[in-house]
């Protein structure tokens, strides 16, 4: 399925396609973070069933492996979680998404280093994104993924 978006979602995609990958999960995770109360907070039973399925791939890995398995997503790096990851719809794989957050959140899934700090040449970047409404930045996770 493809979707539209308008030039300012158009625009953080490129710009987010011009960092590397690490870059991207770091923007990934505080975007989470940014827009994480405003979620639904249930997906339909579709979309949870089979997000839960390589999320619960992703997560018996050692944190090691759990940030490759993400940098490969971003990638689309063919391996054996890119693989059901890519049969995925859109939604489902953005809740394959929520769900890596949610559990670097609660320790399962390797955590962004508590020193982490983006690179500066991404405060453009989210000044950007802080402008999308919520929809616009759904949009663009959507196509990001």
């Amino acid at each position: 399925m493809t979707y539209t978006v308008d030039a300012d979602t158009q625009q953080a995609l490129d710009d987010f396609k011009s960092f590397d990958v690490d870059t991207q999960l770091g923007l990934l995770w505080y975007g989470y973070l940014d827009i994480k109360d405003e979620l639904q907070p249930a997906p339909p039973q579709s979309v949870e069933v089979v997000g839960n399925a390589v999320y619960d791939q992703i997560e018996a890995l050692s944190p090691e492996e759990q940030l490759q398995a993400q940098r490969d997503l971003l990638s689309g790096k063919a391996t054996g979680a890119t693989t059901a990851y890519n049969a995925l719809s859109p939604n489902a794989k953005l809740e394959v998404w929520l769900l890596l957050s949610q559990g670097m959140e609660k320790g399962s899934i390797i955590q962004v280093p508590s020193d982490y700090q983006l690179p500066a040449q991404t405060d453009e970047f989210a000044a950007k994104i802080s402008k999308l409404s919520l929809e616009q930045r759904i949009s663009f996770m959507l196509q990001v993924i």
